[in-house]
């Protein structure tokens, strides 16, 4: 495979992004931004998919790009996760804008750009380009949390995220800086083999390397780093809400993959009792643990959605601290669950914009009352959406913790009973994900009270059938997409 290929994803990115601010300055017709934009993304995801396809390497790659990024399968799989997650929320932008009277260009620029920075983070093999990605993808999303400047509760969230985020980053260029001190290397694999051959400083390697831990635990919105998460989602715009619940994690715990088995993936950073294992093992019960119980008591479903979305990062959690031990089986089963839970996280809010039209969002369980009679087709999508995060057969999601679970159950030990934790913790979570159903089938509305009333979309249908197909598509057959997740393991544990 051409070197250029595989870096084409960002190429592309680059220029679309660069097209865009061109349509935006000729054009007054905003929906023309919404496809060009989500064809950009589409585009990009495209040609990773194609190269993931060929199951050749690439070759000659340019070494100024090869030293901090990398072109291996499992930077391309993120790379299709990324472009496809990223599409889907400018479409379902396209609708909701205009809708609620948002429609500015920006908007999209600041999707396709921070959607490159996802990429750069997903690919990164350097601390710097860590870094460098991280930020890049940050600034964005602050920007789209703040979107609506006219709404109190989004500039609120944005500037809590913005500070929260800031303070994150901090931490965790102060443990690179720890890491490199202790090693001499910024590289993962330079990292790697310094560690593994014992030449590095223990006590500042481990102190490094917990402050980068905590420092991606808050971009994936693991407790006790998660206090952004409700009010930034519940503030933002909802395409922007999808865009950070997709794109932002999957490249998070892409990065998040990379640093723990290709820079400390020794027997010494990975053991049982003083690595990262207990760490991960920790975060990934009190995260699933507190995101279910949170997420049951709450009225508004954003927000409902984004204690969803912190005890999905511990389910992720489980398959990381599993890979200690049963290696590409527990990272293959990661990435499976970061594709399902991509296209499903995006059924569920596109869900939701297509039940708000004229100006007012229905965000509430209330909003939904008896919209299932009225508008069953409408519902459709949502009910497939909550489903799947559900983790009910046969779709995506259902696989997605079956392969993570299954992963733990075949590590041993204490990830038995991380297990047996994660099953009833989604036991919780199915109590408030069919609130959604009882609400839309089987309440009325309150009289006197706004109903919710579908608005009439072509980009936000697109988007709910495309993504609606893929959540059935991986739950009936699973094996494709797995089989792509296990080669990109494969590649990396082999280095």
């Amino acid at each position: 495979m051409n070197a250029w290929i595989a870096i084409s994803p960002l190429l592309l990115l680059v220029g679309g992004g660069l097209l865009v601010m061109l349509v935006d300055a000729f054009t007054k017709e905003r929906n023309d931004l919404a496809t060009v934009t989500a064809a950009t993304l589409f585009l990009s995801a495209g040609v990773s998919l194609f190269a993931l396809l060929s199951g050749k390497d690439p070759v000659d790659v340019p070494e100024v790009f090869g030293a901090f990024l990398a072109t291996d399968r499992l930077g391309l799989f993120f790379d299709v996760a990324i472009g496809l997650g990223g599409g889907l929320s400018a479409l379902l932008a396209g609708g909701y804008l205009r809708e609620h009277g948002l429609e500015r260009g920006e908007f999209y620029v600041l999707v396709i750009f921070s959607a490159f920075g996802a990429m750069v983070l997903a690919r990164a093999t350097d601390m710097l380009t860590l870094f460098v990605g991280l930020e890049t993808m940050s600034l964005g999303v602050y920007a789209l949390a703040g979107f609506r400047r006219g709404s109190p509760r989004s500039i609120e969230g944005a500037l809590k995220y913005f500070l929260l985020g800031s303070f994150a980053a901090a931490i965790l260029l102060f443990g690179s800086a720890l890491i490199y001190a202790a090693t001499t290397h910024t590289d993962f694999a330079g990292i790697g083999a310094t560690v593994a051959a014992g030449d590095a400083d223990i006590k500042l390697l481990l102190m490094g390397l917990l402050l980068v831990l905590v420092g991606l635990a808050f971009k994936v919105s693991a407790v006790p780093f998660h206090m952004w998460t409700p009010d930034v989602y519940e503030g933002a715009p909802t395409p922007a809400t999808t865009f950070m619940s997709v794109v932002v994690k999957a490249a998070a715990f892409a990065v998040f993959v990379r640093v723990v088995i290709t820079a400390f993936g020794d027997d010494l950073s990975a053991s049982s009792a003083g690595g990262w294992p207990p760490i991960l093992a920790g975060l990934a019960v009190v995260t699933m643990v507190y995101g279910n119980l949170a997420a049951v008591g709450q009225t508004s479903i954003k927000r409902m959605l984004a204690y969803s979305s912190i005890a999905h990062a511990g389910y992720l959690l489980v398959g990381m601290a599993a890979a200690s031990v049963v290696g590409e089986k527990a990272i293959s089963a990661v990435l499976f669950y970061l594709m399902a839970y991509t296209v499903s996280n995006v059924l569920a809010f596109g869900s939701l914009i297509l039940m708000g039209s004229r100006g007012r969002e229905a965000v509430s369980f209330d909003d939904l009352a008896g919209v299932g009679r009225r508008h069953p087709l409408a519902a459709l999508p949502m009910v497939i959406g909550v489903l799947t995060l559900m983790g009910f057969p046969p779709t995506a999601g259902f696989f997605g913790k079956y392969y993570v679970f299954s992963a733990a159950v075949e590590a041993g030990g204490g990830f038995v009973w991380l297990a047996i934790l994660g099953v009833l913790a989604s036991a919780i979570g199915a109590f408030y994900y069919l609130r959604v159903i009882v609400a839309m089938f089987m309440k009325d509305p309150v009289p006197g009270e706004p109903v919710a009333v579908p608005m009439r979309s072509g980009s936000v249908t697109a988007a709910l059938v495309i993504s609606g197909l893929l959540v059935m598509d991986m739950g009936l057959m699973p094996g494709s997409m797995l089989d792509l997740a296990i080669a990109a393991a494969e590649q990396l544990f082999a280095g």
